[in-house]
């Protein structure tokens, strides 16, 4: 099997569970959402790839039409990608029967929900720090068995909020266990939001 086809860093962890796929936010980098990893679970392996489509010279994992309105033919698109990208990257780094991870921030959070709504099989736990809705009409697949953790600010003005209550009822709906850490700011990862995320994962 060829590598995966998303430049991404890949770093080798001292536990085996979980494995965390980082993915950044707008104008991210993998680098910087190493950091984040590092934070959530020091000691995993951390896979982080970068975002494809580039908007201005800001990486992204998929186009926008207008802040908060998105390509929904491209989101899906973008979405099969990153699950090719998950597949590929397990058999590449013999990480096959491993619990696996997907922690993303903002457009990051985002592409992780979208997977984790069209792929349940390649894709059943995430963590999404500021996500909104990515999708809105997603399929009515079976997510029992998932977990997700969301963790969003009140006054976010980029992920509004009637728009990540709508993705937390479209996981529960659909079976997914959901953790929410609401915190009164905007778009941004609180020291509280974190620690409740590693207490998630933990679990």
């Amino acid at each position: 099997m060829t590598g995966p086809a998303l430049d991404h860093r890949y770093v080798e962890g001292a536990q085996a569970e979980p494995v965390l796929l980082l993915l950044h936010g707008t104008g991210g980098t993998p680098d910087d959402i190493l950091a984040l990893g590092k934070e959530l679970s020091p000691s995993s392996t951390m896979i982080a790839p970068a975002g494809p489509v580039s908007e201005n010279g800001a990486a992204r994992w998929f186009r926008r039409l207008a802040e908060g309105v998105f390509d929904v033919e491209d989101v899906i698109v973008r979405a099969g990608e990153l699950a090719e990208f998950i597949e590929v990257a397990r058999d590449r780094y013999d990480l096959a029967g491993r619990r696996l991870v997907a922690a993303g921030f903002s457009n990051g959070a985002n592409i992780a929900a979208a997977v984790a709504l069209l792929r349940p099989d390649v894709l059943d736990e995430v963590v999404l720090f500021s996500a909104m809705s990515p999708l809105p009409e997603p399929p009515a697949a079976d997510l029992h068995g998932g977990r997700v953790f969301l963790a969003n600010g009140r006054q976010d003005p980029m992920a509004p909020l009637d728009s990540s209550e709508r993705l937390v009822r479209t996981f529960r709906d659909r079976g997914a266990e959901v953790t929410e850490y609401w915190h009164p700011g905007g778009h941004q990862i609180t020291a509280d939001g974190l620690e409740s995320a590693r207490q998630w994962l933990a679990t």
